[in-house]
């Protein structure tokens, strides 16, 4: 169940990358060691993170010498994207990428910029959170889930998934964030379960519900927060992270799992990290990783981000539901067609500009 889903994730950024990265396929960055380019600096750990400095700067700063070495210092660099890699090459001085989801490091890997990781990168992860090839391990997981607000909608109204969701009733009262890679992802799964046709036919009915856009799921939760919507499409941690933030008695929004093996709803994904076949400085790139799947990363993530740990044991103080009770949907990855396909369609259909 789990492997399908990443390989969905998989499959969904290799497509990103064929779309936005058009033509850089080339030996200049195929990221095989003859082609690498020294970028100077040894002691300095560059970390390209898809994820925003708000959820992982305050992990990323307490990584020391203890983690790097002696004489080493981390540089990050946040809210990246995966094709900065592609575009700069041989060239670029990233030696860790720690991605929004396993389709991100895989289409890296495809492209030749990650190296394999040592066993002892992954050797604690179970093994359907790692690439059959060691280009990437997870790190965390995060489930799609439709946050609400109960003082507009009672739990026993709300919608069974994400059919009942473009009912006429709910028109003008649904958030969503169109340029974020997790509505894409959500899209592009909506077009494996169902097809082209039936992702069009249900896209078509969503923008009939004159959905309202924001940048970013966190103002898509805020809205519905403050009573300006009734529903938003969003990651489950965004809830938990504003719970533990403010209070559950000061948060009014609420987030309800979509389940069933039919539910592009209930979709679940994941991020992980991988060492860039480039790096100048393997060595602590491979700590840092392992500093991610030990157990103060994995607590953080637990704590303070809201997500599901990788490894067996973490516990998290927030009342997270079992993975097992998320019940996503498997995926036929023989189905999967590209992001460009789903950005097309989404442009079709008048919800991407």
């Amino acid at each position: 169940m789990k492997r399908s889903i990443l390989h969905v994730a998989v499959v969904i950024a290799t497509a990103t990358f064929a779309l936005t990265a058009c033509g850089n396929d080339t030996a200049e960055n195929s990221g095989s060691p003859a082609d690498c380019a020294s970028t100077g600096d040894p002691k300095t750990l560059t970390v390209y993170s898809g994820r925003s400095e708000k959820l992982v700067k305050p992990l990323l700063d307490s990584v020391g010498a203890d983690v790097l070495g002696e004489g080493v210092r981390l540089q990050a660099l946040y809210d990246q994207k995966p094709v900065k890699i592609l575009e700069e090459g041989r060239r670029s001085p990233a030696d860790v990428w720690f991605g929004q989801d396993a389709g991100e490091l895989g289409a890296l890997a495809k492209h030749g910029q990650l190296g394999e990781l040592p066993d002892s990168a992954v050797k604690s992860v179970p093994s359907q959170y790692v690439d059959p090839n060691r280009h990437w391990v997870g790190v965390t997981l995060r489930s799609r889930v439709l946050a609400y607000d109960p003082r507009q909608v009672p739990a026993a109204d709300l919608p069974g998934g994400i059919d009942a969701l473009v009912d006429p009733k709910w028109r003008g009262k649904i958030g969503y964030a169109p340029t974020n890679a997790s509505w894409k992802s959500f899209v592009t799964a909506l077009r494996v379960l169902r097809g082209d046709d039936g992702a069009r036919a249900w896209l078509t009915k969503f923008k009939a519900t004159e959905p309202v856009e924001f940048d970013k799921n966190g103002a898509v939760l805020d809205a519905i927060d403050q009573g300006q919507l009734s529903f938003g499409l969003i990651n489950h941690y965004y809830w938990f992270m504003k719970v533990g933030a403010q209070g559950a008695d000061k948060v009014n929004a609420k987030i309800h799992y979509f389940k069933g093996e039919k539910e592009p709803g209930a979709l679940v994904n994941i991020a992980a990290a991988g060492v860039l076949a480039c790096s100048d400085n393997k060595e602590a790139a491979t700590r840092l990783v392992e500093f991610l799947l030990g157990a103060k990363a994995q607590q953080y993530f637990a704590d303070e981000t809201g997500e599901y740990p990788v490894l067996a044991g973490v516990k998290s103080k927030h009342a997270l539901p079992t993975l097992n009770e998320l019940s996503p949907p498997p995926i036929d990855l023989n189905k999967l067609e590209s992001l460009e396909a789903t950005e097309a369609m989404l442009k079709d259909v008048g919800l991407l500009d």
